[in-house]
């Protein structure tokens, strides 16, 4: 008889935003014509900019004609658009080639695939609080996982110990949850230790063009980096596309390992276990890096950067301790009173319809926090705050 992944049995019961979500539907059930106010998972609330509705048309238009059909995508992504996101690098005085650039269906799934380049009996390193999938990727695979505790002391950035043993590094900033951003010289740490060791970080960047601050939005702004790293990025918090779908990885010619070349090892994956993204969707992510498509995308950031702003002034008048908020679109908050995470949340669900998450959901460093995220309407954001600080005043 076939055997199972035993790793899916130390998976925890339910994934953190399935319990949220499990929870919202009771109360609402419990209450009907209850409206919620929605600021925990972080999905988006504005629509994609014109310039990038304008190229979805055109390229919808373009698969009704013979002459500009398109079936089948190379599997790493058309040529054009990874020339296209090698420029975007370009303006950061980083310099890759379009080789070097591989066009993905999201962050979260090129999270989990990169793994498979990686041999179970490496360890990975993840500095808590973590968006889960961090971790439960890696149980799934049967990964030993190192735990890193981080807190209001160092600022939620961990840096290593000389001690300090691992094979991959999982770096997340601007973070998620945290809101916390890396600064070069932290990043240079990191950098010259993971090469010190043969260790490769995943950095996660899904979240750079939140960054207003002289702090570095690409892990390749480090000297030293091509050789230990791959940086995964999206477009659904940048750019709206968490319904469209759209992302990139960045893999460095010079990252090899064993005598193996990780960015060869990666285009045979693509090429065997995709058929690519489709044609429609990476026109519409062109138009994204376009003068009018930065823009727009800008002006939507903007939005939820004064989303951010009337929270934490509120959190700010009630004397809150918080992280985040101004590089990230998430804010990072101490619970008030000494309350646990989710009995924060019970609490703000119940009293006053605001649905945020829990921290312990990120990790135990997590116990005693709660993140809001940024990406909700305005004026909705603006009642949630009216009623946090009626609330907790």
């Amino acid at each position: 008889m076939i055997r199972l992944n035993e790793n899916y049995l130390n998976l925890k019961d339910s994934y953190l935003f399935y319990n949220i979500a499990q929870k919202t539907k009771k109360y609402l059930e419990e209450n009907p014509g209850k409206k919620l106010y929605r600021m925990g998972i972080g999905d988006v609330s504005l629509p994609l900019a014109d310039a990038v509705i304008s190229a979805l048309h055109k390229a919808v238009d373009d698969q009704a004609v013979k002459e500009s059909f398109h079936g089948y995508m190379p599997e790493c992504g058309a040529p054009s658009l990874r020339e296209t996101i090698a420029l975007y690098y370009h303006r950061r005085d980083v310099y890759l080639s379009p080789e070097e650039v591989f066009v993905s269906s999201g962050a979260s799934d090129e999270l989990g695939d990169i793994l498979d380049l990686f041999s179970r009996e490496s360890t990975a390193l993840i500095m808590e609080p973590a968006y889960p999938a961090y971790v439960d990727a890696n149980i799934m695979a049967g990964r030993k996982i190192v735990h890193l505790p981080s807190g209001e002391e160092n600022g939620f950035l961990p840096m290593p110990t000389d001690d300090l043993e691992a094979d991959l590094v999982y770096l997340c900033s601007p973070n998620n949850p945290t809101g916390a951003v890396f600064s070069r010289e932290q990043l240079k740490v990191w950098v010259d230790w993971a090469n010190a060791r043969g260790a490769v970080i995943l950095f996660d960047a899904a979240y750079e063009a939140f960054i207003e601050e002289n702090l570095p939005h690409s892990i390749f702004e480090i000297d030293g980096a091509r050789t230990c790293a791959i940086e995964i990025c999206s477009l659904s918090k940048t750019a709206g596309f968490t319904g469209t779908r759209l992302g990139y990885t960045v893999i460095p010619k010079d990252l090899e390992r064993d005598g193996m070349n990780v960015n060869a090892m990666w285009v045979r994956n693509r090429t065997t276990k995709t058929n690519g993204v489709s044609y429609i969707i990476q026109k519409g992510g062109a138009a994204v890096f376009t003068e009018n498509g930065q823009e727009q995308i800008k002006r939507n950031i903007g939005i939820y950067k004064k989303n951010a702003k009337v929270l934490t002034e509120v959190l700010d008048e009630l004397g809150i301790p918080y992280f985040g908020g101004k590089n990230a679109p998430y804010i990072w908050m101490k619970c008030p009173n000494g309350m646990g995470s989710w009995e924060f949340f019970d609490l703000l669900l119940k009293e006053i319809q605001v649905v945020g998450t829990p921290g312990e959901g990120f990790g135990a460093c997590g116990e005693g926090y709660f993140r809001f995220s940024t990406f909700g309407d305005p004026e909705d954001t603006k009642e949630a705050a009216r009623r946090i600080y009626e609330l907790l005043k």
